[in-house]
Parts: structure tokens; C-alpha cells; sequence
């Protein structure tokens, strides 16, 4: 298979050339500049972070980017989609609040936030994919309605994907409401007893009052339940639980096909920052100590590649013995300690690897690579 160009810096700096300046060069390296911008609307899609988090991407980075594109005769916008779960990004106000509040706002970045799928998450296209799990997708209208999309990913750890890196930024972030429902509902979950102390975390985080506390113990109303996984992630004593063994490996088939929808068709580009990289992802309303050091900024045509390149470079990576996520689970399983992913070490029942390989298996991009470091 032909390697992809991955093109790579770290974050060192000198007197001559800030982080900002760098990013630049990055990506008129990696060839953004090449795209043809003229006149055409450019959709940036990031993530704006929950508030209270504080771990997503700084709102500086997005101005380069917007900048870049206006240099070279674009119309950049921001943009993702709304939530599925409840948080402070359910709907297009909220969504903006939470976006000007962490300081997206068009004075700081040069360009407009405009929320993909509209006020309630329904302004959505049906785009053909014709994939296995997935015919027609759902996406974003205004994703769908720009001429070049641009991703820039914060990438870190997923509870259920085992990493957000371009993949799931593009394929689960340009889902309409209903699109993500359409991703998480193969895995509908189930709450262990024994385990179950009843302090409601699960209720409170479901957008669709699944979980019901009876007798100080949880269950999962599975005719309410659309299968995001929320409430696993909130858990605070594990005993809500995926109970379909395959349901995390069917979601990231259904963000690989996804992904393809938003891509096709189109000039794209693709930025990911490997820093602050936390457990979980910028979904949550807070976010734990990073589990290893910062790396890099890395700048692909290549969705997969970069996402391929971005794994094998934070498993190169140290854990960083703060008491993190990563730190506590290697502790407690030293024999896997060992010869451990990272990733796979903090969410066990994850395996990042299969949205790569689908995505490979459907044409979207290859896992095959060159690093070029700049």
C-alpha cells in the first residue's frame, strides 16, 4: 500500500518562531496551501470543549488556520455539531455560548461559529456512503454545504473509541443529532447490581432519562436508551457495561463511514495537536491530568495516516506518573504494564484499531506513512 506524507513538528520554539508561526509553516508544508480557496466557503470543524473542560485545543490555533485560509482567498467558519447527551452543546445556543464562553468568538479567531446542524440538531443532508453499517449518513448541513472542509483535532483518549483523533473529530462530530444516534445505538448498556451504589451519575448525564434509580439501584430503560455510552463513562464503581462485546468495534465502523461521507468528493485537510492529552474526551465537563507529554502538531491529506501517525507517536511517549488515568492502570495490571497501548490501558474495552482498519477497508485513507519532520 502507497504511504501517505504525515508531516510533523514539535512543540520547541525559538526567538524567531512562535507555536502560532509554526503552525503555519506546518501546514503550508503539508500542503493546505495548494487547495484552491478562491471564493469557496472553508468549514473548520473542531471542538469548542464542554464547559468546564479545559483541555481542548486554544482558540488561537483555530485563527491560524482561519487566517491561512482568508490569505489564500478562502471563507472560513467554525463549525461542529450538536450534542447527543445532555451538557452545555445540546442545542445551537447553548452550543455558542459554550463556544464565545471558551473563546471562540469571532473577534479571537478572525471568522463566524456556525453550529452544523442548526438549532435543535435536524438541519441535517443525507449523504449516500452506501457502507456496510451505514447507507446514508447524516451530516451537518453547513459541513455538507462548504466547497474545501478542514479538520483540526484535539487529539487524546475516548472512553469508547479509545482515542478522538480526525476520525472521530470528522465522523461523529459532523453527525447530525440523529446521526450520532445512528453511530452509538449498536450497544445498548446494562447496570451490574452488585456493583451499583445509586448515586444517579448515570441519570443525570443521559439526554433520554434511560437510566431510572428504583430501590437505591440503577437500570437502564433499553426502549428509552439510544446506546451513546455516556452513563458507562460516568460511572464512578464500573457497573454500567457495554453488553454487546462488539458494540465499541460497530461504532468505529459507523465513524469510519461517516468520515468517507464528509470527505468525499471534496478538497480536505487535516491538523491534529498532540498535547494536553487527556483520558477522556473534550465531551466532558472536566478533564483529568494529561497521561503523557506533549508531542506535536501533525498535518496530513490523510485522515488515517495522521491518526495512524498520531497512535504510534504517543505510545512512543512516556506515561507521565502523575496519578493519571494511565498511571493507576498500569500500577494495578503490571503484567500488562509491560508491553502496553496506551490507549487500550486506560479503556480496556476499546480498540482503536478497528476505526483505522475499517477506514483503510473502505478507501478513506491509508495506515501506511512517511513522517516528515519539518
Amino acid at each position: 500500500m502507497e504511504q501517505s506524507k504525515v508531516y510533523y513538528t514539535d512543540f520547541h520554539t525559538t526567538g524567531s518562531e512562535n507555536l502560532l508561526q509554526k503552525l503555519k509553516r506546518l501546514c503550508v508544508a503539508a500542503g493546505m496551501d495548494q487547495i484552491d480557496f478562491t471564493d469557496k466557503y472553508a468549514a473548520i470543524k473542531l471542538h469548542f470543549g464542554e464547559y468546564g473542560n479545559l483541555a481542548f485545543l486554544r482558540p488561537n490555533y483555530a485563527k491560524v488556520v482561519a487566517d491561512l485560509v482568508k490569505e489564500l482567498g478562502g471563507k472560513p467558519f467554525l463549525t461542529d455539531c450538536n450534542t447527543l447527551y445532555v451538557g452545555s452543546r445540546k442545542n445551537a445556543l447553548d452550543h455558542l455560548d459554550t463556544a464565545y464562553v471558551n473563546g471562540f468568538s469571532p473577534f479571537s479567531t478572525g471568522c463566524h461559529v456556525i453550529i452544523a446542524d442548526g438549532l435543535k440538531g435536524t438541519d441535517e443532508e443525507l449523504v449516500a456512503v452506501d457502507g456496510e453499517y451505514v447507507k446514508e449518513a447524516k451530516i451537518g448541513q453547513a459541513v455538507m454545504d462548504a466547497d474545501v472542509f478542514i479538520s483540526l483535532t484535539h487529539f487524546k483518549g475516548h472512553e469508547a473509541t479509545g482515542f478522538g483523533g480526525a476520525l472521530k473529530n470528522i465522523g461523529m462530530g459532523c453527525g447530525s443529532r440523529a446521526g450520532k444516534m445512528e453511530m452509538h445505538n449498536q450497544g445498548k448498556p446494562a447496570v451490574a447490581q452488585s456493583l451499583c451504589v445509586g448515586c444517579g451519575a448515570c441519570k443525570r448525564i443521559c439526554a433520554h432519562d434511560a437510566p431510572v434509580i428504583t430501590d437505591g439501584k440503577a437500570f437502564i430503560d433499553r426502549d428509552k436508551c439510544v446506546g451513546c455510552g455516556r452513563c458507562i463513562g460516568v460511572c464512578p464503581k464500573d457497573a454500567v457495561h457495554p453488553t454487546q462485546a462488539n458494540s465499541n468495534d460497530v461504532l468505529n465502523y459507523k465513524i469510519a463511514e461517516y468520515t468517507k461521507a464528509v470527505c468525499q468528493n471534496r478538497p480536505c485537510f487535516h491538523i491534529s495537536l498532540i498535547c494536553d492529552v487527556s483520558p477522556n474526551c473534550d465531551c466532558h465537563a472536566e478533564n483529568d491530568v494529561p497521561i503523557i507529554p506533549n508531542v506535536g502538531m501533525l498535518a496530513s491529506f490523510d485522515p488515517v495516516a495522521l491518526d495512524m501517525a498520531c497512535a504510534d507517536l504517543c505510545n512512543r511517549q512516556p506515561m507521565l506518573e502523575n496519578h493519571s488515568v494511565l498511571h493507576e492502570n498500569c500500577l494495578a495490571h503490571k503484567e500488562e504494564a509491560a508491553h502496553h497501548d496506551h490507549f487500550h490501558m486506560v479503556h480496556p474495552d476499546t480498540n482503536w484499531k478497528s476505526c483505522i482498519e475499517h477506514a483503510v477497508k473502505i478507501g478513506v485513507g491509508s495506515d501506511c506513512y512517511e513522517l516528515i519532520e519539518i
